[in-house]
Order: C-alpha cells, then sequence, then structure tokens
C-alpha cells in the first residue's frame, strides 16, 4: 500500500564526500564467510594432507606400524601367560616343595600382577633390555644379539641371489609367455611352492651332504670362522630358502609384468617396433614395480621370520634355533624377545614396502 509502513530491515543510502556511495545494513547471523581460493581450512592434519599428500601417507604408515607393533607385544605377552604349566614348577621338578616354587616366582618377579610385569617387560623392551634368561640367567638381549647376526648373514646371501633371479626369471617367462621357457618355469615354480621348506632341506641334506659329501652338515657357525669358511656352512640352508621364496616371488612378479602389458602405452610401443625385451624392460617392469616391491617385502619379512623350520633342520645357530630351544624349556623371556623381535621385522619390512609403493608412485610424488 501506498505511503504504509515498509516491513524488513531499514536501509539507508546516502553519499559520502567525495562521491561514493555508502550503504548500510546489520549483518545477517548464522552466515558463514567464503575462504578465498587457495585457503586451505579445517584441523592442522586435514591442511596438512591437503598441502602435503605424500608426507601425510607416509605419517599415516608410520602410525600403523608402531600401533600394530605395539598390539603384536600385547598378543606374545598374553599368550605366553595363557600358556598352561609353570616355569617355577618345570624347573623344580614334580617333587619340589611349595616353597622352593613361592621362592623362584618371587625371584623372577612372577608374583607381581599381570599388568605391571608387562609395562615393565615392554619398557625394558624399547630400551633394548629383554631381561635375562630363566634358564641360563644370561643377559637376553647379547645372546640375541649373537643369534640375529647369524640370522641376519643367512636371510641376506639368500636375498641377494633370490631377489635378481626371481625379477629375472619373471620378466624371462613374460618375454617368452606360453611358450616352452615359460611352461617350464611355471611346473618347476609349481612345484617348489607345494614342497615344505622342511622337505626341501632334507633332499639337499641327502644328496649334497650325505651322497655326494660336497657340502657341509650341520650348518654350525662361530666366532673365529673364516669368510669362506662360513659361506661354505651356509650353503645348503641358503639354497633351501632361495628355493623357497624364489617360485613365490617370480610368478608374482610375472602376474604384475602381464598386467602392465595389457595397458595402452605398450601396445603403442608394439606398434612401433620395439622389441618384446625392450617393451618389458623399459616400460612394464618399471609401473609394475609397486606390487613386485610388495611382494619382495614379504619374501625378505619371510627370509628373516621363518627361518626358524631351517635354522632347525640345519642345526644352525640362529634365531630360530634359539627360540625353539627356548620353548622346550619354558624361558618365556626368550621366547617373548624373540616373538616381539620376529613381529617388528614383519611389520617394519611391510611398512618399508608400503613407503617404497609410495614413493614409486607418479600421482602421488607429483600431485594436482
Amino acid at each position: 500500500m501506498a505511503g504504509g509502513p515498509v516491513s524488513g530491515p531499514a536501509h539507508t543510502t546516502g553519499t559520502a564526500a567525495g562521491g561514493e556511495s555508502l550503504s548500510q545494513s546489520p549483518p545477517v547471523s548464522g552466515t558463514m564467510l567464503t575462504p578465498p581460493p587457495g585457503v586451505v581450512t579445517g584441523t592442522f592434519w586435514r591442511r596438512f594432507t591437503l598441502r602435503r599428500p605424500l608426507a601425510a601417507l607416509i605419517i599415516q604408515r608410520l602410525g600403523l606400524s608402531v600401533g600394530l607393533l605395539f598390539a603384536v607385544s600385547l598378543m606374545i605377552f598374553g599368550g605366553v601367560e595363557a600358556l598352561p604349566g609353570d616355569f617355577a614348577t618345570t624347573y623344580l621338578g614334580q617333587s619340589a616343595t611349595p616353597q622352593a616354587v613361592e621362592n623362584i616366582r618371587k625371584d623372577l618377579g612372577l608374583d607381581r600382577p599381570v599388568t605391571e610385569r608387562y609395562f615393565s617387560w615392554l619398557g625394558g623392551a624399547l630400551q633394548g633390555d629383554f631381561g635375562k634368561s630363566w634358564a641360563s640367567r644370561n643377559s637376553v638381549s647379547e645372546q640375541i644379539g649373537k643369534r640375529l647376526g647369524n640370522s641376519l648373514f643367512l636371510a641376506f646371501f639368500a636375498a641377494i641371489i633370490s631377489v635378481p633371479l626371481a625379477v629375472g626369471l619373471g620378466m624371462l617367462a613374460v618375454q617368452y609367455r606360453n611358450r616352452l621357457p615359460d611352461k617350464i618355469i611355471n611346473v618347476v615354480s609349481l612345484a617348489a611352492i607345494s614342497l615344505p621348506e622342511f622337505f626341501v632341506g632334507y633332499l639337499l641334506i641327502l644328496f649334497f651332504a650325505v651322497q655326494m659329501g660336497v657340502a657341509t652338515f650341520p650348518a654350525t657357525v662361530y666366532d673365529g670362522m673364516s669368510f669362506g669358511e662360513r659361506l661354505s656352512a651356509i650353503a645348503l640352508p641358503v639354497a633351501t630358502l632361495v628355493l623357497v621364496v624364489l617360485a613365490h616371488m617370480m610368478r608374482m612378479t610375472r602376474a604384475a609384468i602381464l598386467n602392465v602389458m595389457a595397458s595402452a602405452y605398450v601396445e603403442t610401443a608394439e606398434l612401433k617396433g620395439l622389441s618384446a625385451f625392450r617393451i618389458i624392460a623399459r616400460h612394464a617392469a618399471p609401473n609394475a614395480v609397486a606390487p613386485v616391491i610388495n611382494v619382495i617385502a614379504l619374501n625378505l619379512a619371510y627370509l628373516v621370520v621363518g627361518v626358524v623350520v631351517v635354522e632347525v633342520v640345519f642345526v644352525y645357530p640362529g634365531m630360530g634355533q634359539y627360540m625353539v630351544d627356548a620353548v622346550t624349556v619354558r624361558d618365556m623371556p626368550v621366547v617373548q624377545a624373540c616373538g616381539l623381535i620376529f613381529a617388528a621385522f614383519y611389520i617394519f619390512l611391510n611398512m618399508a614396502a608400503d613407503i617404497l609403493a609410495i614413493l614409486a608412485n607418479p600421482r602421488l610424488r607429483h600431485p594436482r
């Protein structure tokens, strides 16, 4: 209605000195201002993730690995605690008096609450102190230091033989796929995967140590041995580990490269007339590196963690043999320490594989 009151907020318009127009209106409550383009809002971690996605993924992998190792430590300690029987009774025998058993338990700290013993053990493990062996009363850390060096020596030579050989055979199988070399490699690899490591080890002992007499058994190493003598002693264990992990790595390498060979850029390279080996080596293999790295890391972890059976078969003085000896006498500090170290190797080798796969991804290295 003309001349009537106007409802709503008052709006005044005037002209300031200099001819500029002024407009006044009350602020609108509940309205969020949109940030300028290029400005990232939110929590610190969200801003960091958007600005540094590669670094954020690596930090996530590190955090997950540490959390997983903590959870594994709980499982190891809890599993050992849940085992039936008691070390004091086993150590003293069935004829031991209750007072003697109680004295042993008090001396070993078994009379303390479980949570207190766990955090005491974990705190010592973080500092590299796993306590003393119940059976020998020697430092567990010192014994593990010697045994771990032997296991890493064995795993190192198995790795430097098996990894290049597996990658090379995988590329060869791709180059001659569905032909005689590929079929021979597939049959041999399937046979190797089907045989357990202890059976392979006993076969090698039978042929090379017993019948032919060209290999050393048992595979004993000790301080003062020359480098050549050590290599001669570990020949059969290394051959067993190589045969066990080679087939799996080779087949996964072959599958990863064949998956990349179906890509459009590989077909373009074939149309250009490039040789099959050049296409595989320069175009397919570099783009299949992420799954190959994961497979290699898993098998490297097996070479360190899964040597228990091989070390027992060849009587090799490594971590696996040390752990088995400790289990037979219920030496729980040694069992817990070996289990935690094996878990740490497995977790952090897989973490390293994840990080290398992330770094190998150009989309993450060069985000848009």
